[in-house]
């Protein structure tokens, strides 16, 4: 058994796999690595260059297993991934996308804070290539506190660890039971960070920038749609969040809030209070009548300013979520936002 797997998946990427693997080559680490590749029925040139740089990286003592299918189709990023970590032997896996690339000291970094967070998804801060891409998204994800990894993990953003820069033990990873393998156009890494979570599992950010996260129209990102997205995060927070409290406010009586309050079960619906907006007019309507309710009467929500909000809330809103301090006794805010696509 190695100390690290690096875990990569890949699908025709040979306008970017050299770079790739040339940051795994260049890796100033003490301990033991391994890479781990699944090709997934590329048709490009990603096999001949992955053979060419087996040689190269088993020089620099890093033990290759490569892998893969030539079939028609590919298989999807989370069979890839599963199949890739199956054939591994290391305690700790590092994830590592083929369009992406590692700066040297990412391992050494990582592992250093993984053995002592043996429970945690831990991730790093990112820059993105082109420079100019996701801005908003990135300053969102490399700025996010230890506290808001949690709270602000059901936004449409997708998981608060960014999952290019994911880093965890072995156990945590079986403790989940792996990547969903549905195929194009499932979240299966979204699927597998809510389940982390519901699971009691940790979140950890190593607060240097340790990944080029590169942007480009064929990222696997696009094939995903909103309602996807929409339909995962609202069975999660019910599920994890909403069933354990008895009632709550919706922060914002607009478009995003409504929305959320439809989108909800009628149980979850019943235990909604209050509205809450900081906008006059909003305010000035007094109630919310969701007119197409089956029920009779139809329900009617007042509608309040913050200040006389009443906790817990959940947050909806467009952009990314302000600050709230938490020593107001709001308990946990979860911002659903309706960013899309958010990279």
């Amino acid at each position: 058994m190695v100390d690290v797997s690096i875990i990569l998946p890949v699908y025709n990427a040979e306008e970017w796999l050299e770079e790739c693997l040339q940051s795994v080559y260049q890796q100033d680490f003490d301990g033991s690595v391994e890479l781990s590749v699944f090709n997934d029925g590329s048709t490009d040139g990603s096999a001949r260059i992955l053979d060419e740089w087996k040689a190269k990286l088993e020089g620099r003592r890093v033990q290759v297993v490569l892998n893969g299918h030539t079939g028609t189709e590919p298989l999807g990023v989370g069979c890839a991934k599963n199949q890739a970590i199956k054939q591994s032997c290391g305690r700790y896996l590092c994830f590592l996308d083929a369009d992406d690339v590692m700066h040297k000291d990412r391992i050494q970094c990582q592992f250093a804070v993984a053995i002592h967070q043996p429970n945690s998804v831990i991730g790093c801060q990112f820059h993105r290539e082109p420079p100019e891409s996701t801005v908003r998204f990135t300053n969102w994800a490399n700025a996010l506190t230890p506290e808001q990894l949690y709270t602000q993990a059901y936004t449409s953003h997708g998981p608060t660890v960014i999952m290019p820069t994911w880093f965890c033990s072995r156990e945590v990873f079986d403790k989940v039971g792996g990547f969903d393998e549905t195929g194009k156009g499932t979240p299966e890494d979204l699927i597998f960070f809510l389940k982390h979570i519901e699971l009691g599992g940790e979140l950890f950010r190593v607060d240097k920038c340790l990944l080029m996260y590169r942007y480009h129209p064929g990222a696997a990102t696009f094939s995903v749609t909103e309602e996807t997205i929409w339909r995962i995060r609202m069975e999660a927070i019910q599920k994890q969040i909403l069933s354990k409290w008895s009632n709550f406010t919706i922060w914002n009586a607009g478009k995003q809030g409504r929305h959320f309050y439809r989108s909800l079960s009628s149980e979850n619906q019943k235990k909604v209070s209050m509205f809450c907006d900081v906008d006059d007019k909003k305010i000035a309507k007094g109630v919310y009548v969701y007119e197409e309710s089956n029920m009779q009467p139809k329900p009617r929500i007042p509608i309040v300013y913050f200040s006389k909000a009443e906790p817990p809330l959940v947050i909806c809103v467009k952009q990314v979520c302000t600050t709230v301090n938490r020593s107001m006794g709001w308990g946990l805010l979860c911002c659903i936002t309706n960013l899309w696509p958010p990279f």
